[in-house]
């Protein structure tokens, strides 16, 4: 099957789980920004949990379909509509050959996530399919998608039985309004900043900064105080690191966030928490509350353990 993008709006890249495993040799993560979203759209149209989707950032492209296919759309609200007709995030669809699907602006988040039911026919490099527009490569050319581009898809072939199961299931969608609490673990540089720094980044009430990117969520507000200077020598990074620059304001490191950096961080989010932050808008607040990393590794155990025992019960 041929998909058509009719037109692919500012930033609509193709983008999967992440590249991991070469950050050594100077190539970022990269892939989506909001994995939630993400996995729930793969889940509904019955794909593989990393299987490649269309990732769009703040208004949604315009696709036409060469045959009938199985789509979902989630994360941000971007008031899509197949042929004129108002679709909802968080459920499939069956779409018909040669309807098409657009997607408005977004109304309440950043980034919406589209699924296909099938494999989207685009290179694996280095075991990923996903865009780094910094190095050109991935996705569709290395680059983000354009009026005019066709994207084979080797599309899945379902039941009747099968499409009206899909078809009935819905998966809640947040409209990621209000304040975002986001949860931290502090380090590993926290011993470069005062106890004052350390207790305005704790209770300070930051803004997400226009300059905001997929490389990382910059913050407006009261500077955080350090011990000197916080530049440091240059060490590793990872997908929500919070730097300090030397304006004294942080910046959470996203998916495609550079692999060393010389600023000290202060603090990383953890995982449960970025989608809060790849949806987030500018001007939207944020305050980051301190956890301990036990406990939240005891909080993931105790629920992936009793998710393996639902399954077996079941």
């Amino acid at each position: 099957m041929i998909m058509t993008i009719l037109q692919a709006g500012p930033l609509t890249t193709i983008q999967d789980a992440g590249r991991f495993g070469f950050m050594e040799y100077g190539i970022g993560q990269s892939g989506v920004m909001d994995y939630r979203s993400y996995t729930q759209a793969n889940q509904l149209v019955g794909n593989d949990k990393n299987e490649a989707v269309l990732e769009m950032t703040l208004m949604g492209a315009e696709i036409r379909f060469d045959e009938d296919v199985m789509v979902a759309y989630t994360g941000a609200d971007m008031q899509a509509k197949l042929d004129e007709v108002p679709i909802e995030r968080g459920q499939a669809y069956l779409v018909q050959k040669g309807q098409r699907l657009k997607f408005g602006m977004a109304k309440t988040g950043v980034r919406a996530y589209l699924a296909i039911a099938g494999e989207m026919q685009v290179p694996v490099i280095m075991n990923s399919k996903s865009t780094n527009l910094k190095c050109k490569i991935g996705g569709f050319g290395g680059r983000k998608l354009q009026n005019g581009d066709q994207l084979e898809i080797r599309t899945k072939k379902f039941s009747e039985k099968e499409i009206k199961k899909m078809l009935k299931k819905q998966m809640k969608q947040s409209d990621f309004e209000g304040k975002k609490n986001i949860r931290v673990v502090l380090g590993p540089q926290e011993d470069c900043f005062t106890e004052e720094g350390i207790k305005t980044f704790l209770s300070a009430d930051y803004t997400v900064s226009i300059e905001s990117d997929r490389m990382g969520i910059r913050m407006e507000g009261p500077k955080i105080e350090g011990k000197g200077k916080t530049d440091i020598v240059s060490d590793g990074i990872v997908f929500g690191s919070i730097q300090v620059t030397s304006a004294g304001l942080p910046i959470v490191m996203m998916a495609d966030h550079q692999t060393t950096g010389g600023y000290a961080k202060i603090a990383t989010v953890i995982k449960e928490d970025l989608p809060k932050l790849a949806q987030a808008r500018p001007g939207d607040h944020v305050v980051f509350q301190k956890v301990e990393i036990e406990k939240i590794q005891k909080k993931r155990f105790f629920h992936f353990d009793t998710k393996i025992t639902t399954t077996h019960g079941a």
